[in-house]
């Protein structure tokens, strides 16, 4: 008997982690809302990507994660479009490094707004039709750093703490509805993200953008190698499949290591 037919909303997936797993859930024949905050016609040649490996319908939806009000009425629209959501995908995020005395309080405000404050707004959107259902499946993409902490990213460790401690509440709430909620914690994932703080950290440490990733991007990683993002989409397949209906409240690392010291 086959799976029925299931819809994902994947958040921040016009490239890196978030674009990976969009793509998986395409190739597997779901109907997948991909979210950005760009103008359509900037990713209109990924989204007919997307549809050229997908047997399910892709769409995609414009909304500024920073705005509560926007990431609620984006679950409200996939739903309103698609008839259902099974599956949320919390990977959108933004990134800052700077000493904390030098922080700038606006991007202190959005990196806590984009990365948990939207969780929180979309996970409060998408419960109740998932436990009408008895069926759903909610992944937070936090990181290694929501386990561990790092100099000059005060905003992002401590909102990836705090994703974690969503993640494992929500599950506690939902535990008897069918619904599994877990949090995904990638070491460091070559990606456009990465990619910049490869710079931001050169300009703090006053090393070569080389020398970054030898001596503070990959130190913490044992296996000295960045993880793929299709590393990423494959665990998140499988947490959203039935033989991960008891894996639920936790956090899974892949890391190439890090948290294992």
């Amino acid at each position: 008997m086959s799976e029925p037919k299931r819809t994902a909303l994947v958040t921040g997936s016009t490239s890196g982690i978030g674009l990976a797993i969009a793509r998986k859930f395409a190739e597997l024949g779901y109907d997948v809302a991909v979210n950005s905050f760009e103008a359509e016609a900037e990713i209109a040649h990924l989204i007919a990507g997307l549809r050229g490996c997908a047997s399910g319908r892709i769409g995609y939806y414009r909304a500024d994660l920073a705005d509560g009000t926007a990431s609620h009425a984006l679950v409200e629209r996939v739903i309103a479009d698609f008839g259902t959501l099974d599956v949320l995908v919390n990977n959108a995020g933004v990134q800052k490094v700077a000493a904390v005395e030098e922080f700038p309080p606006a991007d202190w405000d959005r990196i806590i707004a984009v990365s948990l404050d939207s969780a929180f707004h979309t996970t409060r959107g998408a419960v109740p039709g998932m436990a009408q259902r008895g069926w759903g499946r909610i992944i937070n993409v936090a990181s290694a750093h929501g386990l561990r902490a790092s100099p000059f990213k005060s905003a992002y460790v401590a909102t990836k703490h705090g994703v974690v401690g969503l993640t494992k509440t929500v599950a506690l709430e939902v535990a008897e509805k069918g619904i599994t909620v877990n949090a995904i914690c990638p070491g460091y994932v070559w990606t456009p993200l990465v990619a910049k703080q490869v710079t931001d950290q050169a300009k703090v440490h006053n090393l070569s953008e080389d020398e970054v990733v030898r001596q503070i991007m990959l130190a913490p990683q044992p296996t000295r190698k960045f993880v793929q993002p299709e590393e990423i989409a494959e665990l998140a397949a499988y947490l959203c499949s039935d033989w991960a209906r008891s894996i639920t409240g936790t956090t899974i690392s892949i890391d190439g290591g890090w948290t294992a010291k």
